[in-house]
């Protein structure tokens, strides 16, 4: 233990001395939260739209007032072109088309349904839906007002409803800003513990200072222990100050145990640290290193269910997400935040980044090797 000691000072020591990572270490978390909370987002709070009208009736300038009165929606040009619309979603200076024909008042005003087209550039699926549906709600709105204005119509009588009174659940104002920072946190610790803690082994091996340890009666897992320790810390530093930071700025709410999610990043944090250090073992250069740590960090983090829920990917990639340790992460992490859950509902997340860091952990000191 004395001897692990020593080695965990002496790393303390070789990190805070390389200038660029001391500043790295609290600096990155800092700009990543404050940068990546607020832009990462799916929502779509404005569409641009152009309009034809070729009716120019009553009621089809109350649907146009209906849709400028919406917070979503902006008319970006109104023309009689359908060529000029279209060129307009080409050069990508609109998002959606909506065409109003001939006749739509009159076809509205006898009862009879009235009919819109409305063309979406769905290069982006995501937003392309989300603006249908924001279309979707306009229209049923204005269709609910022309029933009330035209009451006494028999053909325009509604038909009785189901008044839906529906209820959000851990996160009542559907801020995605709640959504996303628990995942950005997990990001944030990866960065720091996978790419700095294999960086810092490969390049001891660049400058030859590992030859020192080698030769000495350290043994391996001394030396693996010892090399993950401060990263460990260090993570453990960066998440807490990534927590602070969303609090102050974002005003996250936090309802369950701050113990439990720092038990579940420093097991964590153990996990990816393995690895790093299992793939810092068959690195000859931080070039190499940083090839093989990107591209496992760029798979880990987009098939952790970050932007897209898990159930919605495909068998083999949910099978996947069974070895991935950022997938955990997060979802503990969102559990912690905004469910308030405790160790009992977590428990098989706990145990499998358990078992993976076992894994990375036994893997990296077999693969070490001591030699002069």
């Amino acid at each position: 233990m004395r001897t692990i000691l020593f080695l965990i000072r002496k790393e303390f020591i070789q990190i805070f001395r390389n200038k660029f990572i001391s500043k790295a270490i609290f600096a990155v978390p800092l700009v990543q939260m404050l940068i990546l909370v607020p832009a990462v987002t799916f929502e779509i709070k404005r569409v641009e739209m152009t309009i034809i009208d070729r009716d120019m009736s009553p009621e089809s300038r109350g649907l146009i007032s209906k849709l400028e009165g919406s917070t979503f929606f902006r008319i970006k040009s109104a023309t009689f072109s359908e060529d000029e619309a279209n060129r307009l979603i080409h050069k990508g200076k609109c998002l959606m088309l909506l065409q109003i024909p001939d006749n739509f008042g009159k076809d509205i005003s006898t009862g009879s349904s009235g009919r819109l087209l409305a063309t979406v550039d769905a290069i982006n699926a995501s937003s392309a839906q989300l603006a249908w549906a924001y279309l979707n709600g306009v229209i049923r709105d204005f269709n609910s007002d022309l029933i009330i204005e035209n009451g006494g119509n028999k053909n325009l009588m509604a038909a009785p409803v189901i008044d839906i009174t529906n209820r959000y659940w851990y996160n009542e104002t559907l801020n995605y800003k709640y959504y996303m920072l628990p995942g950005i946190l997990v990001i944030l610790v990866t960065a720091i513990g996978f790419l700095l803690a294999g960086l810092n082994m490969v390049r001891e091996k660049e400058v030859g200072t590992i030859e020192q340890i080698n030769v000495t009666p350290v043994r391996k897992h001394q030396f693996i222990i010892a090399k993950m320790v401060p990263f460990l810390l260090i993570g453990l530093v960066d998440l807490a100050l990534g927590l602070i930071i969303g609090k102050i700025v974002f005003n996250i709410p936090f309802e369950g145990s701050v113990m439990l999610m720092f038990i579940a990043a420093s097991v964590f944090l153990m996990a990816v640290l393995g690895l790093a250090l299992f793939i810092s073992t068959f690195s000859s250069t931080q070039q190499q290193y940083m090839f093989v740590a990107f591209f496992c960090m760029i798979v880990f983090i987009l098939m952790s269910g970050i932007f897209t829920p898990i159930e919605s990917m495909p068998e083999w990639a949910q099978d996947f997400d069974l070895i991935n340790p950022v997938a955990y992460l997060i979802k503990i992490n969102r559990m912690v935040m905004l469910k308030g859950s405790s160790i009992h509902d977590l428990g098989r997340e706990l145990l499998s980044l358990s078992g993976i860091a076992l894994v990375t952990f036994a893997l990296a000191i077999n693969r070490y090797r001591k030699s002069v």
